[in-house]
C-alpha cells in the first residue's frame, strides 16, 4: 500500500466509524449498551426495530416527514426554477440586492420564524399538517435552490434560447422539454439539498406539528422515560433515518458530482 493512500483511507474509516456503531447499537438491548464496551452485540436482537414497525407512532412518524419532505422538495423546486432564471437572463432594477435578500432568509436561524408560523398556521388552520411544515421549510430552501439554479443557468448560453424561439418553440415547452434537461444536474443538486435540509430539520417540524404530522425527529424524543433512554431503540431509529438520504443520494449521484463541478456550490 502506498503511504499517500494511507490518509485517505483513515479518514473514511474515521467517518464510517460513527454510522458502524449506530448499527451495532441498534441490534443491542439498552441493558447491554450501558453494561460496558463491545465491538458487537453479545445477544443480537431484532426487537428494536420489530417496535419500530409495529407500532403506529413510530412508522407514521417515518411516513410523515417522507411527505411533508416530498411536498417541500416539489414546491421549492418549483418555484426555484422561473426565479432562477429570471435572475439568470433579465436585468432589472434591484435585481442583486433582491438576490442577495433571498440568501440572507437562508442564513437566518429557525428558531427566528418558529413562534411567527406557530402563530400564523394555527389562525389559518394549518397547525399540524404536512402542508405546514413543507410551507415553512420553503423559506429557507428556495433561495437555496435559486442560488444554486441560477449558476447553472448562468452556464447555458442565451443562444440556445434564441434558437429555440427561432424554431417555434413556446418558452413553455421549450423551459420543459429544452432547458431544464439541459441543467438537469443543478436540479438534482438543488433537489438534493432541499430534500436532505427538510428531512433533518428539527425545531419548525417539531413546533408546526403535534400528533397527526409529527415527524420521526419528534417521535425519537419520546424514547426518554424516567428510567432513562432506550437507547437501542433510539439506534434503530436513527439507522432508518439514514436510509432516505442514502436513496436520495443513490440516484442523484452523478448529478451531484456535476454540479459540485459546474455549480456555484
Amino acid at each position: 500500500m502506498r503511504p499517500r493512500s494511507v490518509v485517505p483511507i483513515i479518514y473514511i474509516l474515521f467517518l464510517l466509524l460513527p454510522i458502524y456503531w449506530l448499527v451495532a447499537m441498534s441490534f443491542k438491548t439498552t441493558n447491554e449498551i450501558l453494561g460496558g464496551f463491545s465491538l458487537f452485540p453479545q445477544e443480537w436482537t431484532l426487537d428494536n426495530y420489530r417496535e419500530i414497525f409495529t407500532d403506529p407512532t413510530w412508522y407514521w412518524g417515518y411516513i410523515n416527514s417522507i411527505l411533508y419532505v416530498t411536498i417541500n422538495t416539489v414546491i421549492s423546486l418549483a418555484a426555484a426554477l422561473p426565479a432562477a432564471y429570471a435572475f439568470s437572463r433579465y436585468r432589472f432594477l434591484g435585481d442583486k440586492h433582491l438576490f442577495f435578500w433571498l440568501l440572507t432568509n437562508r442564513m437566518a436561524p429557525a428558531a427566528v420564524f418558529a413562534l411567527p408560523f406557530f402563530q400564523l398556521y394555527s389562525a389559518v388552520g394549518l397547525f399540524d399538517t404536512h402542508l405546514a411544515v413543507a410551507l415553512a421549510h420553503c423559506l429557507f430552501n428556495i433561495p437555496l435552490a435559486v442560488w444554486i439554479l441560477e449558476g447553472f443557468m448562468s452556464g447555458v448560453p442565451k443562444e440556445l434560447d434564441e434558437t429555440a424561439y427561432v424554431d417555434g418553440y413556446s418558452f413553455p415547452r421549450f423551459f420543459a422539454t429544452i432547458f431544464i434537461p439541459t441543467i438537469k444536474a443543478g436540479v438534482g443538486v438543488a433537489a438534493f439539498f432541499c430534500f436532505m435540509f427538510s428531512w433533518v430539520e428539527l425545531l419548525l417540524a417539531k413546533t408546526l406539528t403535534a400528533v397527526e404530522a409529527k415527524p420521526i425527529a419528534a417521535t425519537m424524543t419520546r424514547t426518554a422515560s424516567s428510567a432513562g433512554y432506550e437507547l437501542g431503540l433510539l439506534a434503530a431509529a436513527g439507522v432508518l433515518t439514514i436510509i432516505p438520504g442514502a436513496i436520495v443520494i443513490y440516484f442523484v449521484r452523478n448529478y451531484i458530482a456535476k454540479g459540485f463541478a459546474l455549480g456555484r456550490v
